[in-house]
């Protein structure tokens, strides 16, 4: 058995994991939750879940991952019957690269926009501007619904084309400009994994700070312009009435399930490479924070310059807060522009973007790559071809979000690709460890490698009260679906079918290989159904008990004890 090779040093795991987890959500999504579903108050429901969901299955994660030292699928010889939910968030984890590096390509193409004299989406006098296009200087009015400012022009008009395209079904060719941008990303991934995590934890050095360095110089920056503090007052100004609303705790579960990462196999393939010793409650409890942290603080980074906004144009703030990519690809670009060095500005705010999105890329192939490696033994004398072989299929599938219509095939595979799977996937996860392996047996193991038995909180929450709470999220993830959107385009009903099959292709693995586990296995064909079963819920180390008529999972002591 050959050794498995670990991180050069403790810091490139911590890094990497830090790195994964805080992207660009943390910028664009967790600051506006806050800012529409009252302020401060939000912060309670938010350290609610992430101290009974998200700690503990993070945690659970990072110790699955380092005791079994295999990636997603692998972990499962533990529980051969659940190998069928590696397969799944390997899947999700591939399907986001299809659409995720887009994203890190407008970042690219915006960063190459920006060394200009004068930023290219502050006039309406270019080439791509429709009649529509206003100056907020023009027009008095914003709520004039037929008016586009310059910055929102230049992300659909210049970077997307998304005029030349009547819809999903009418993509046109890739942009040979986003194509390229797409390539170089693309590069970027292959030379920072081709060699594993000796590669890898080097790059997460830049890729892990320097949003953090950005940030800071952006807030000292936005802090001293003018209404500033009340775009900070309105993001923080706490309303606790609203936490009589549901739909107030059901975002903040939906952050938690989202923000951490887990789910996606990566904290399991990161942890894989730990050493046997490391003390993985300490990293779980450290990088979760940081991710929250990382999140509470761009806040002030973005408020400060939405309130600025909102004062320099004289109209309310909640005219120009919004989350998603129309904030950091039209609202804050439009506010760096009226700086003074607005290119130098608009340069290390892309940077940024980069930086937050290269390494959460990287989380996500290394998921698949290690996943599958371990998997399937003979990939492993040939890890840089595998991954090449990965990140060129990535590219090719990704060209389709890079046409005119690409927004569109952008907006789906978003909305399908990791929501309720990841839900499911992390759901069945912790049933398999925390019912089938059984909790007090992952705390044996847990003690083997740190020294000392998780606590009583983390048990019963590893037992109940995650699984409660993530099906509780499922449910809800189902019951809250809402066909996807772009502005006022309506996808066709074979788009959202195509949407289902995808997400339903991730979640089906489950029951496959279960069913070929229990049927189809060839090395136990000559067993009852009940041996079979009693093989198939046993770790695989144990199968000897098994021949002698001893299965845990078949004594009531086992399913009662935390």
């Amino acid at each position: 058995l050959e050794e498995r090779e670990t991180w050069g040093k403790k810091i490139d795991f911590l890094l990497s994991v830090i790195g994964f987890a805080v992207d660009l959500a943390n910028v664009w999504r967790f600051p506006y939750l806050c800012y529409k579903n009252g302020g401060g108050a939000f912060l309670v429901p938010y350290l609610f879940f992430m101290v009974i969901a998200g700690m503990p299955l993070f945690y659970m994660e990072l110790a699955l991952g380092q005791y079994n030292r295999e990636g997603a699928a692998g972990v499962w010889k533990i529980c051969p019957i659940f190998k069928g939910v590696g397969f799944t968030v390997i899947l999700i984890s591939l399907y986001v690269g299809f659409y995720y590096n887009v994203i890190i390509s407008w970042a690219m193409f915006y960063l190459f926009s920006s060394f200009t004299g004068e930023l290219p989406w502050v006039h309406c006098n270019n080439t791509w501007n429709s009649p529509n296009c206003s100056d907020w200087a023009d027009n008095g009015s914003v709520s004039d619904i037929y008016k586009a400012t310059p910055a929102q022009e230049y992300f659909e008009r210049a970077v997307l084309h998304i005029q030349d395209s009547n819809g999903i079904d009418d993509l046109g060719r890739p942009r040979w400009q986003l194509t390229s941008c797409l390539a170089v990303v693309i590069v970027l991934l292959y030379f920072s994994l081709w060699k594993g995590v000796k590669t890898s934890g080097k790059v997460v050095w830049i890729t892990a700070t320097m949003p953090y360095v950005v940030l800071t110089v952006l807030l000292l920056r936005g802090v001293t312009l003018p209404g500033a503090i009340d775009g900070i007052k309105a993001y923080l100004s706490v309303d606790f009435l609203r936490l009589c609303d549901a739909k107030v705790w059901i975002e903040a579960a939906t952050q938690i399930c989202f923000s951490l990462g887990v789910g996606f196999g990566v904290l399991i393939a990161f942890s894989s490479y730990n050493k046997f010793s490391n003390n993985c409650y300490r990293d779980a409890i450290i990088t979760s924070s940081i991710n929250s942290l990382t999140s509470f603080f761009s806040g002030f980074v973005v408020f400060s310059f939405l309130g600025y906004m909102s004062q320099k144009h004289n109209v309310a703030l909640d005219k120009v807060a919004r989350d998603g990519a129309g904030l950091v690809f039209v609202i804050y670009p439009e506010a760096i522009a009226t700086l003074p060095g607005s290119s130098i500005w608009a340069v290390i705010f892309f940077i940024m973007l980069l930086t937050l999105g290269i390494d959460s890329a990287m989380g996500g192939m290394e998921s698949v790559i290690t996943g599958l490696i371990d998997e399937f033994k003979f990939l492993h004398k040939h890890r840089e071809l595998f991954t090449l072989f990965i990140v060129v299929a990535t590219f090719l599938i990704s060209l389709f979000c890079v046409t005119n219509g690409g927004m569109y095939v952008f907006t789906l595979l978003d909305h399908f690709a990791a929501g309720t799977s990841i839900l499911f996937g992390v759901l069945i996860e912790a049933i398999g460890i925390a019912w089938f392996y059984g909790v007090d047996r992952f705390s044996d193991d847990i003690e083997e490698m740190i020294g000392h038995r998780p606590g009583r909180y983390w048990r019963l929450c590893w037992k109940f009260v995650s699984p409660c709470f993530l099906l509780f999220m499922v449910v809800v993830s189902f019951a809250t679906f809402n066909p996807p959107n772009y502005g006022s385009y309506m996808f066709p009903a074979w788009a959202n079918m195509l949407g289902w099959c995808l997400a339903m292709s991730s979640m089906t693995m489950v029951p496959l290989y279960a069913i070929y586990k229990l049927l189809f296995d060839k090395s136990e064909l000559l067993f009852s159904l009940e041996q079979r079963l009693a093989y198939a819920i046993t770790p695989e180390t144990e199968h000897h008990l098994v021949d002698n008529g001893e299965v845990r999972q078949f004594t009531l002591h086992h399913w009662l004890v935390v």
